[in-house]
């Protein structure tokens, strides 16, 4: 609590923290010489064997039709390479295809990425098969909280895996100025090693498995209360709910509680330099000195109690 009064960064990643974390799929286009129903199902099947948040929206959104899934990789931060009744399978971003010299359709996902949606290209047997475009909801307190965070002195930086136009989108829905995107999970620490290398107090709110060691790595990681046990095991603070808005009430509890402290420091040195030297020089009975300093004491107690009161920012 005493490290948060000293942050002027704030970096937090936008999958859970400043969305909602259940994407679901709002298009899902099959290029042309390709069976709607199968490339469907295909990415379905394979989908069903990863964790990801946009994985589980996939899977929500079509029948596998019980395919078989006969191998699976995941790349982080790039997709995933599956072979499914038969057929080879990739799905993931225009870098994993770029990589395995697939063409794709650059104009359709560019448009979609601007919008604020994740897009995932499909590719089967090395050609190029659709696209799937994902959107995750921004919560309704994340806009309200960040505006707090700035009148509270603070830059707010947002931490995304998601591509450049797809991060710009929902940067500017809540009002975020500075973001790095396209961050694999396994960078994310790095990101926030480089701001605190540039002389800021960094925090940093998350609640993913992958946010762990950034969390570690700021000045005061906090998770969210909706999020991993490893993150929270990680973290400084553990925000009891899933709401941005808890992070500005640490901040300003924190605030609040080192000032508090300034003050009791304050009157308790002030009131003992005082009384001292008059119970010193014999001025002072000794049980009125004894009544003046539990009176310290009580009046030291009461101001921290006036904590309780404390105003938190609500939405």
């Amino acid at each position: 609590m005493e490290n948060t009064k000293h942050i002027d960064t704030i970096v937090l990643d936008k999958t859970g923290t400043i969305t909602n974390g259940r994407p679901e799929v709002t298009e899902f286009v099959v290029a042309e010489g390709f069976e709607r129903a199968r490339i469907v199902s295909l990415a379905a099947a394979a989908e069903s064997q990863s964790e990801h948040p946009v994985a589980t929206a996939i899977t929500a959104y079509g029948d596998d039709g019980k395919l078989s899934v006969e191998s699976f990789e995941a790349i982080p931060g790039h997709g995933i390479r599956a072979i499914v009744d038969g057929s080879n399978l990739l799905i993931g971003t225009r870098k994993l295809l770029n990589e395995s010299k697939v063409s794709f359709n650059e104009t359709e996902a560019s448009e979609l990425e601007s919008q604020g949606k994740t897009v995932m290209f499909i590719a089967v047997e090395g050609k190029y098969a659709g696209l799937i475009a994902v959107a995750d909801t921004v919560k309704d307190s994340s806009a309200t909280a960040i505006s707090e965070m700035k009148k509270l002195g603070l830059h707010v930086v947002m931490l995304t895996g998601d591509q450049e136009r797809t991060a710009q989108a929902i940067a500017a829905q809540v009002g975020i100025d500075e973001v790095f995107a396209g961050v694999l999970p396994t960078e994310k620490a790095n990101v926030v090693a480089k701001l605190k290398a540039e002389g800021r107090r960094v925090a940093m709110a998350g609640d993913g498995l992958n946010d762990a060691p950034a969390l570690a790595t700021a000045d005061v990681g906090m998770a969210m209360g909706t999020g991993t046990a490893v993150a929270m095991e990680a973290a400084d603070i553990t925000l009891m709910q899933g709401d941005l808005m808890r992070a500005v009430d640490a901040i300003q509890l924190s605030r609040l509680t080192v000032r508090n402290i300034k003050q009791n420091l304050f009157w308790a040195l002030a009131y003992n330099a005082v009384g001292i030297p008059i119970a010193a020089a014999g001025f002072l009975a000794p049980w009125l000195a004894g009544a003046a300093m539990a009176f310290s004491s009580v009046s030291v107690v009461l101001n921290a109690l006036r904590l309780q009161r404390a105003k938190l920012t609500k939405f």
